[in-house]
């Protein structure tokens, strides 16, 4: 029987690689090229299978393309780049790669809350301007209480859950969240955290962090409206996904010091920013790299190999975010 077709439409570990090269018939991309649609369609028109990341949307224009897809293993715990609607009625199944970023994912986030708090970037860009000509003074560069302050935390999923332990037991914080359903009770307790309203939370927390997925009911879920809420004094962190903050809003906020300072992993339009952030001092950004350790990235990678595997080797994926087909596929090229 022949092998199914896969596409690895980013480059990945050569591992990794070469383990599905065991099982499938792979198309590499070697460039590391983001294909917009209509070439992603071109490279998927033949492809049972592909291991996808954020840059590669699946949505009902490319399936109607590419009629022979199967499944996309995204190698990433987001899946905002699929269509889940359009793939579940086409009987394309999505997989993401949940639990094996979440405690990477959570020390970053707080590495950059940390940033933003004590002005690290602005500092260090300070002194290699070689600005540092005579000792410090008594507020040069004094930024926020971080250990005994108020964590708020809008999304309380495993990585919401990671980053309030490491708030509360080290860092004595307290701890409010704000989720869509609240936690038990000895999950709250596990966590130190506090269930609170998204108003209660923005007016009380000292340092704000969302790690909520994207979703339309998201958009923009930190706006003008909800930045005038915060403390003059607070921060705000994202490692959640852009689109969730209004980020021309907060650059005026930030420019207007509405609030204190914030701290980006992601931003609305990725790569792309909005140019006005880029102005401002108080602003910490990085390049969508929460997850971006050898340990944690081969195990993203190695995950959405499994799933490809898992889906034609034995009918079912390990971690799936589609309704999977009741049929089962085994190893045959449909």
């Amino acid at each position: 029987m022949p092998r199914p077709k896969i596409l690895v439409a980013r480059t990945i570990f050569t591992e990794t690689l070469e383990r599905l090269a065991r099982h499938f018939d792979v198309q590499a991309n070697p460039d590391d090229a983001i294909w917009p649609g209509a070439a992603l369609a071109r490279h998927l028109q033949d492809k049972q299978g592909a291991l996808t990341t954020g840059t590669e949307r699946i949505d009902a224009a490319l399936l109607t393309a590419c009629p022979r897809l199967k499944i996309c293993a995204n190698m990433m715990v987001g899946y905002n780049n699929f269509d889940v609607q359009a793939m579940a009625a086409r009987g394309v199944v999505g997989t993401n790669t949940p639990d094996v970023l979440t405690e990477t994912t959570a020390d970053f986030g707080f590495a950059l809350l940390l940033a933003a708090a004590r002005r690290l970037t602005e500092s260090e860009r300070f002194l290699r301007r070689g600005e540092w000509i005579k000792p410090g003074y008594y507020r040069m560069f004094a930024g926020a209480e971080v250990h005994g302050s108020t964590l708020g935390i809008i999304g309380m999923g495993r990585i919401g859950q990671a980053i309030a332990r490491r708030g509360a037991q080290g860092f004595g914080m307290k701890v409010l969240y704000h989720n869509r359903a609240r936690l038990a009770a000895a999950a709250e307790a596990t966590c130190g955290a506090r269930y609170a309203g998204q108003e209660e939370l923005l007016r009380n927390a000292d340092h704000v962090l969302l790690a909520l997925p994207y979703s339309a009911q998201a958009h923009h879920l930190i706006g003008a409206a909800e930045l005038a809420l915060m403390k003059p004094t607070a921060t705000l962190t994202n490692i959640a996904r852009g689109g969730i903050v209004d980020d021309a809003a907060l650059a005026r906020a930030l420019r207007e010091h509405r609030i204190a300072a914030a701290a980006l992993d992601v931003f609305e339009g990725e790569p792309a920013l909005h140019p006005n952030l880029l102005t401002l001092p108080n602003a910490v950004l990085t390049p969508h790299i929460a997850s971006a350790t050898v340990t944690t990235r081969r195990a993203m990678a190695e995950l959405a190999a499994d799933n490809l595997i898992a889906f034609f080797e034995q009918g079912r994926a390990l971690t799936p975010v589609t309704p999977e087909p009741q049929t089962s596929h085994g190893s045959q090229t449909p």
